[in-house]
């Protein structure tokens, strides 16, 4: 897909959006679900905002901006991100901060090199900006700043992203991406014109898939929440929409029988905490959909078992899971052990479940 491309669902918007540059704000914060396509709209955004012949607001593709969008090297485009993010899009471990002064860079390229790649987007990055923007635009027009994820911003990160939005530098637009916005500084969002973005009808992100060559693409719609670009990937990786490991986990659950969490904590300790606790959270939803009567909404496959697993009523201790494995989510980048962490969480699923059936069969 061209960097200039915005995906099928996002064009009306985008139209919208960039027809008003007249009162373009000098920071925006795009969100909404995960894997709907908000990093690669940004990145359309911005290739239009570059453009030197918009056509209706939008990248015309042909100009001398649009080549060096597209070749990834336009200097009037910063892409500030945490290192790890920069690796897995298949960048060098860069410094994107060592505009900020040779000794600096120096300092940092040497650290890098003894440290592993940063999670976080760091407070030199947002620093290491200044030089850029105390520069004239190279071809006259906009300079823009594409932040993402804007929940990596730290503290600190933060505070000095907020120096500079309070006396924003000329002719600059600042583009953040986020999933949760409510994890960015309060005076961060302050500062920010919000731009949510709707998750696409099932209908055209089911024509979208099927073009993408994705086999059950309902099945993994639903899986992801509606999320087509998280469909994709996913698919991408083989498996079925729901993980064997889940179904098998909690087919044994309705069996009355407690599952082999020592083993299981064993597999999923090999992945990050959020590969394995996001289909764990979205269980927690199917449970309570269950227990109310009403249809899965992300594994349909897993029904029969749920319905053996909850009481004819709702059940406070489902509620009370849901919110556990939330408060498990906001913590999973910093468990001391994987296997532990991920044991205690299997743990606590398999006792609530266990629990809650012999409630219905008593």
């Amino acid at each position: 897909m061209s960097i200039a491309a915005f995906l099928p669902w996002h064009q009306h918007v985008a139209e919208q959006w960039l027809g008003h540059r007249e009162r373009f704000a000098h920071a925006w914060l795009i969100h909404g679900l995960a894997g709907i396509g908000k990093k690669e709209f940004a990145l359309a955004a911005a290739a239009s905002l570059l453009c030197e012949e918009p056509v209706s607001g939008m990248a015309c593709g042909k100009c001398l901006a649009c080549g060096w969008v597209n070749s990834g090297n336009h200097p009037d485009l910063k892409r500030i991100r945490p290192e790890t993010v920069a690796l897995e899009e298949g960048a060098e471990q860069e410094a994107e901060d060592s505009a900020a002064g040779e000794s600096s860079a120096t300092a940092d390229a040497t650290s890098s090199s003894k440290r592993a790649p940063s999670k976080e987007i760091r407070a030199e990055q947002i620093r290491g900006l200044e030089p850029w923007f105390n520069n004239a635009t190279h071809r006259g027009g906009w300079r823009v700043a594409l932040i993402y994820p804007a929940e990596s911003l730290n503290a600190i990160s933060g505070n000095a992203l907020l120096k500079v939005l309070e006396e924003p530098p000329a002719n600059t637009v600042f583009l953040l991406v986020a999933d949760a916005p409510d994890r960015l500084l309060a005076t961060l969002l302050s500062r920010c014109r919000r731009l949510p973005l709707a998750t696409p009808p099932l209908d055209v992100a089911h024509e979208w898939l099927i073009a993408q060559g994705v086999k059950q693409p309902d099945g993994w719609l639903a899986a992801c929440g509606g999320a087509p670009l998280l469909a994709k990937k996913l698919a991408a990786q083989g498996n079925q929409p729901c993980p064997d490991w889940l179904s098998a986990f909690l087919k044994t659950l309705s069996q009355s029988t407690m599952p082999d969490i020592g083993a299981l904590a064993d597999v999923l300790s090999k992945s990050t905490p959020a590969e394995w606790l996001d289909p764990l959270q979205r269980l927690s939803v199917d449970l309570m959909l269950s227990a109310h009567n009403i249809s899965c909404r992300y594994y349909p496959s897993l029904e029969p078992y749920l319905q053996l697993l909850v009481a004819s009523k709702p059940s406070a201790a489902l509620s009370d899971l849901t919110a556990f494995l939330n408060d498990q989510r906001r913590v999973a980048g910093h468990p001391l052990s994987g296997k532990l962490f991920a044991h205690s969480v299997l743990q606590r699923i398999a006792t609530v479940c266990l629990q809650t059936q012999a409630k219905k069969e008593s």
